[in-house]
């Protein structure tokens, strides 16, 4: 069939709803096309075919080609054929609607019951989220912001927000910096791949010590980058750092000297000395995330550890525990050496952090209301974590949090093996929260103590209670 009448047949066909093509000569199809059109109901009873002259000058084809059609079609009683009325659909028994057999859905496993209560670690209280000064400051910041602001993003982040935080670190967390050592990022995972990650910041390779208790999430970016990790020990005073001493592998370590996490104690002061001692005598790197230093609620929060010494420390932070892990912004405060490196993995223009939440950051920590909102979250959070630690005397007194009291979870010590069975009961009482063991790191030697981490931050008001009574239930008998 010549391609030109094809694609003609195909025009007018899609005014009479058909389907022209297949193997055989033109009268074949178009008998073919009209038949199937009548058969599935896409011609329906009583519809007017075209004359078959018209059509065949459409076609490009000889009429005697359409009026055989129409004659075999009326044959075979698919079409009637009347002077003056033309031809026309039969008027016979609509065809039976097509059964389908229904494709099986694959199966899956029913979708498991929400908790009744979250207390899982991690998530700052969101219904605390000022809004209402968040807007406020957005407000400003958009009014007051210069039109450059609006071109491509510069890598190193706002330079209002990069002021911003300069101010407030160095007050409020001891780091002594310039905005010119600060570069914006998304988050502390964003700031591990521009260090490690491909093209990462001419950082190191290889292996660095972590803590034996983090997130798994941490490590396999850092196991992605091709870092190897190995564990240091616990205890009371912190990660045991005199542990790197000697260490001919080990070029930085990642810690969380203002709040272990999880298991939640300070690094002790001779440890902080001890460790940056040897970042010094070795050339090594100290990585410190500062995950939620704002919160201390028995004494003012211990200073950074960067302030110590600014060219071995990496300070990374973000807004996550302060404000919302929503608002993508965190930010490393950087030695000299590796400013330029780090703004080269992040490449010549901003792609990660929204320009107009830099400025809405910046204008809220410069308004004074981000201190404001710290301080309103610092008593929540500390009356949170009293009203835990009542329950507990109350209903468990053999059971107590461990570490100091700061942060947004605690971590409960139980009997030797209890744990998983304590987490299965607290599943069934509707709680979701994590096993100590959880956080191990996979090559730790040190003993494993039984412990729940608790998050007490995220439930609401009305509902905590609740769910305090129900955590209760779940822990072992003395």
């Amino acid at each position: 069939m010549p391609e030109s009448w094809v694609n003609l047949a195909e025009r007018i066909g899609s005014d009479l709803h058909l389907e022209l093509s297949g193997a055989g000569g033109r009268r074949a199809v178009l008998i073919r096309a009209l038949r199937d059109a009548v058969r599935e109901g896409r011609l329906a009873p009583g519809t007017r075919l075209p004359p078959y002259r018209s059509l065949a000058a459409d076609l490009g084809i000889a009429r005697n080609t359409v009026a055989d059609a129409y004659a075999e079609l009326v044959a075979e009683g698919w079409l009637t054929a009347r002077q003056g009325s033309g031809t026309r659909v039969a008027d016979r028994a609509a065809p039976p609607a097509r059964t389908r057999v229904p494709k099986r859905a694959p199966t899956r496993p029913a979708a498991p019951a929400p908790p009744a209560h979250d207390l899982r670690q991690g998530q700052p209280d969101a219904a605390s989220f000022p809004r209402t000064a968040w807007l406020a400051a957005a407000r400003r910041a958009l009014n007051s912001a210069p039109n450059e602001a609006f071109g491509p993003g510069d890598p190193q982040g706002r330079v209002e927000l990069r002021r911003a935080l300069a101010g407030y670190l160095g007050r409020a967390r001891g780091v002594r910096t310039d905005p010119e050592r600060i570069v914006v990022c998304s988050g502390f995972a964003h700031g591990l791949r521009l260090l490690f990650g491909s093209g990462g910041g001419g950082m190191l390779r290889g292996t660095l010590a972590v803590e034996s208790y983090g997130l798994g999430f941490h490590r396999s970016i850092l196991a992605t980058a091709g870092v190897r990790t190995i564990p240091l020990g616990l205890d009371e005073k912190g990660a045991r750092v005199e542990e790197l001493t000697g260490s001919q592998r080990v070029r930085g370590v990642l810690l969380t000297p203002a709040h272990q996490f999880p298991t939640g104690g300070p690094l002790h002061p001779a440890r902080r000395a001890t460790v940056v001692d040897w970042a010094r005598t070795s050339g090594g790197l100290i990585l410190e995330d500062d995950y939620d230093g704002e919160f201390r609620y028995d004494r003012e929060p211990v200073g950074a550890l960067q302030g110590l010494d600014s060219e071995h420390v990496v300070y990374m932070g973000s807004v996550s525990k302060s404000l919302s892990p929503g608002v993508r912004l965190g930010w490393l405060v950087l030695p000299e050496h590796l400013i330029d490196g780090v703004l080269a993995a992040k490449g010549e223009r901003e792609a990660w952090a929204s320009v107009v939440d830099q400025l809405t950051l910046a204008d809220l920590i410069d308004s004074g209301h981000y201190d404001r909102h710290v301080r309103r979250m610092r008593q929540r959070y500390r009356h949170r974590r009293d009203q835990l630690v009542d329950a507990l005397a109350t209903h468990a007194p053999h059971i107590s949090p461990t570490g100091v009291a700061a942060g947004l979870h605690a971590v409960l010590r139980l009997p030797p093996g209890t744990e998983q069975s304590t987490a299965k009961a607290a599943a069934w009482q509707g709680l979701a929260l994590e096993g100590l063991a959880e956080f191990r790191h996979p090559e730790a030697t040190m003993p494993t103590p039984d412990g729940l981490v608790v998050g007490y931050s995220t439930p609401p008001e009305h509902a905590y209670g609740a769910a305090l009574e129900a955590l209760c239930r779940a822990l072992p008998p003395a």
